[in-house]
């Protein structure tokens, strides 16, 4: 009887638990409603008092207000791009660069201004791995890609990579793949190159460096090729921050001047300059240069360059040239360049007259430059930077770089560059040195002689036939310069 009648309380159980779970269900449901109903209520009266209330609470709420307007300028500032050109594509056209990385930044900027003018998609050029430098970067490593993209959409279609039945025609070799001729002018590419690429579908240009003329050419390619180096060429984040960050510590000691000084290893073997090595050190270099077998001139007469204007200084002699010019003893002089051959023997002269001598090694901890060891394109992406920004800026070679930042530098106003005359220099240096030159004689010579080469406006020369002498487009782009009347006056 008790198993019976505990049984019958258990089956009783259930229905008892679930009269009162639907009591609650219903009480919650109520609830529910009610609030709804009041938010609505709410939500009705707040919209009536909007206009007048809105402003007002939101001003009172500096970081709502803020944050609103910080994602309104964002979305404002992703929203705005350029249309896209709507053009009918004529193919395709993929670049490997080479060189280091200024070199292949110009190039960049000439291959964008030529798949424009020949109306055909342009694939992110691949960078040089195989150089002297052995530098693994991509163009992402280096380049905002998705900047570079957008902000040429109204010019140019760009594609990170070939579309995948054009990919699969490359992987089979059905494209066309050569070296362009070096300094042609745009009806060269329109003429030969544009054939090819109606014809294969897909061209890949393997050389580019100087591979579009300096003048001749029409005004809207000059201009573009301006604003790819001045606008869509940005530096990765990363790079940019590292380099405002070079360029915080150096402005918080007040002003400095950058020394671009090619005198590492691979710039004396490659052009044979010697002035300075121990016997040693000259034949090192010899062996190098004999080394490499892309490096054509093999027998270089050393003394005979030098007295030619073609070596680059060495750190002796620019010590000279900066006390000669009478520039401030205590400026900061940041070093933009690799290691320097000879070390602290070769740099003691400079180092002597001026010892705030820094570089990007001795003003970042180790862990800042961590990610661009073995990475020389992005290391020279930071000298890049800081050269901008420099109150002065001294390249001792007419390299890519020095060329490059000088055009820069022109563009941002005119900012002061000291273009050495290294002919005149290694004369008067020479004087100097023998005695037959007193100090303040050759301080006068070398100021008269560089008066008039401090990076203002100026026309660029022209030498037909004969591209590689007269004045480089990305060392002084006049078409672009911000005052064309200074320039007309010239």
């Amino acid at each position: 009887m008790g198993l019976k009648a505990g049984g019958a309380g258990k089956l009783r159980l259930p229905s008892v638990v679930a009269a009162v779970a639907r009591s609650r269900m219903m009480k919650l449901w109520v609830l529910r409603a009610t609030a709804t109903v009041l938010l609505w209520t709410c939500l009705v009266q707040l919209t009536a008092v909007g206009e007048t209330w809105g402003p007002r609470v939101l001003m009172g709420w500096s970081s709502c207000r803020t944050a609103r307007l910080a994602m309104t300028e964002s979305v404002v500032e992703k929203a705005v791009l350029p249309p896209r050109r709507i053009y009918r594509n004529n193919g395709y056209l993929m670049v490997s660069c080479n060189g280091g990385l200024n070199q292949m930044r110009a190039a960049i900027c000439d291959m964008v201004a030529i798949a424009r003018y020949l109306n055909v998609t342009l694939i992110v050029p691949e960078l040089d791995k195989t150089s002297f430098w052995h530098d693994p970067s991509e163009f992402q490593d280096i380049f905002d890609v998705e900047h570079f993209i957008t902000s040429l959409r109204g010019e140019v279609h760009i594609l990170r990579e070939l579309p995948p039945r054009m990919k699969q025609r490359v992987e089979v070799g059905m494209f066309h793949s050569m070296p362009p001729i070096s300094w042609s002018d745009i009806s060269y590419y329109h003429n030969q190159i544009l054939p090819l690429i109606q014809k294969h579908k897909v061209v890949h240009l393997n050389r580019t460096d100087a591979r579009l003329a300096n003048n001749g050419l029409p005004l809207d390619i000059q201009k573009l090729r301006c604003r790819v180096n001045y606008g869509s060429l940005k530096f990765t984040p990363q790079i940019e921050e590292l380099g405002r960050r070079v360029i915080r510590i150096l402005r918080k000691n007040g002003p400095f001047l950058v020394l671009h000084l090619r005198y590492e290893m691979d710039m004396l073997a490659f052009s044979g300059c010697t002035e300075g090595c121990t016997r040693e050190e000259a034949d090192e270099l010899t062996r190098m240069r004999y080394a490499y077998p892309w490096w054509k001139e093999k027998v270089i007469d050393s003394y005979v360059k030098r007295k030619d204007g073609f070596c680059p200084l060495t750190p002796e002699e620019i010590a000279l040239v900066l006390r000669a010019l009478e520039v401030d003893t205590s400026m900061q002089i940041y070093i933009a360049a690799g290691e320097i051959y000879g070390g602290k023997r070769r740099m003691a002269s400079l180092t002597s007259a001026y010892p705030n001598v820094v570089r990007k090694e001795t003003l970042l901890e180790p862990s800042d430059l961590r990610f661009f060891q073995n990475h020389s394109s992005q290391m020279a992406a930071l000298d890049y930077l800081v050269s901008l920004e420099s109150d002065i800026f001294v390249p001792t070679y007419d390299g890519n770089m020095a060329k490059v930042v000088e055009g820069h530098r022109r563009f941002m106003g005119f900012k002061k560059t000291i273009l050495l005359d290294r002919k005149i220099i290694v004369d008067l240096v020479d004087r100097y040195k023998s005695g037959s030159l007193p100090w303040d004689e050759f301080s006068k010579l070398i100021k008269s002689v560089h008066a008039n080469r401090m990076g203002s406006a100026s026309r660029r020369t022209v030498i037909p036939d004969k591209p590689k002498e007269e004045d480089y487009f990305y060392a002084n782009p006049q078409e672009c310069l911000r005052d064309p009347d200074l320039l007309r006056a010239l």
